[in-house]
């Protein structure tokens, strides 16, 4: 069976873009079809300026609402990235293997570093390296998909690159992981700025729904959506970003085409109305079942300790034999020989 691997980032409330475009998805598909992992990738919320009480509490609640959305902890493996060492421990190899220049090269440093640069100020080390990171969290279990947008698509890309790089160099330790994308939906945008990802750290607050808005705030967000100039609906992603926008999100949630859905409807206000309608039923379940797991918050600890187990016991083996394989001495002879076996069997 295929194994997939892939997280969140508890930097703010997640969003129904993160539900549209990646988690719906991980339930659906991933957790039945692989041997699949999700991971609340809390070391990388470390990377900007953060309050550390905000980055707890919104650990908690991002595995309360994965699980809530439907990853069954006896299909999948759900569990916070601090929790298991061996994503730190195979980071530092990595950016032994990483150079300078592929670092800087990535975009969302470069973005980031510009407006700070702009403001006076800088950025932080564990920016420029976080995506050694991500690619440790990918590489640690063989992975062999990483379902993902296209804002992350260079990141993997990387992870293949130190992938390939290091078993070229020191012997297979690696399995080579591939990208993988839903269609419709897979990048919602802002609703006040269609031009831009709706994410979790946005400033723009109006334009973003989050997975716990109430149902009268989800409508009235969805009311406000910035349309565009004319008064005909029609799917135009270049020309018409704003109803683009709606369409895919009611088609996405309905299950239906966004190009058909653009001739049923002769007014802004009448697909405004339904996709608020469609957002809000979508979120009700997924808001049910989270206001039961916290009411059981031993429940989600459980979970998630077993999970790190399971997690651990999956990526020391690989891990440990790239200790090995780049030259590093082994803690024990136990550990030596259970590394040794693993390059062995990878060659």
């Amino acid at each position: 069976m295929k194994r997939v691997f892939s997280g969140v980032k508890p930097t703010g409330h997640l969003t129904l873009g993160n539900y549209l475009g990646a988690v719906r998805r991980w339930v659906a598909v991933d957790q039945h079809q692989a041997d699949a992992l999700f991971c609340v990738v809390d070391l990388h919320a470390l990377t900007v300026d953060h309050d550390p009480a905000r980055v707890r509490r919104l650990s908690r609640q991002a595995a309360s609402l994965l699980l809530a959305a439907g990853l069954d902890p006896e299909l999948c493996t759900v569990f916070v990235q601090s929790h298991v060492d061996e994503h730190a421990r195979l980071s530092y190899l990595l950016e032994c293997v990483a150079t300078d220049g592929e670092m800087r090269r990535m975009i969302q440093y470069k973005e980031k570093a510009a407006r700070e640069r702009v403001r006076g100020g800088s950025v932080r080390l564990s920016l420029l390296t976080y995506p050694v990171l991500m690619a440790a969290d990918i590489l640690a279990y063989g992975t062999d998909e990483v379902p993902v947008g296209e804002d992350q698509r260079q990141h993997v890309e990387l992870a293949r690159d130190l992938a390939v790089r290091f078993n070229q160099r020191y012997g297979h330790a690696f399995v080579v992981p591939r990208t993988t994308s839903p269609g419709v939906a897979a990048r919602v945008m802002n609703l006040l700025e269609p031009t831009s990802k709706m994410g979790k750290s946005d400033d723009v607050g109006p334009g973003i729904v989050y997975l716990l808005d109430e149902p009268d705030v989800v409508r009235k967000k969805v009311m406000r959506a910035v349309t565009d100039s004319g008064r005909d609906v029609v799917y135009d992603r270049e020309e018409r970003p704003g109803v683009a926008n709606l369409l895919e999100i009611l088609a996405a949630c309905t299950g239906g085409n966004p190009e058909e859905l653009s001739g049923v409807y002769e007014s802004y206000g009448a697909l405004k109305k339904d996709t608020a309608e469609a957002v809000v039923e979508v979120l009700r379940p997924v808001q049910q079942r989270h206001k039961e797991l916290v009411a059981d918050p031993g429940y989600v600890e459980g979970v998630l300790r077993d999970g790190a187990e399971r997690a651990r016991a999956m990526a020391r083996p690989t891990v440990d034999a790239a200790y090995r394989a780049i030259g590093l001495l082994p803690a024990s002879s136990d550990t030596e020989a259970e590394a040794e076996a693993v390059l062995n069997a990878a060659r």
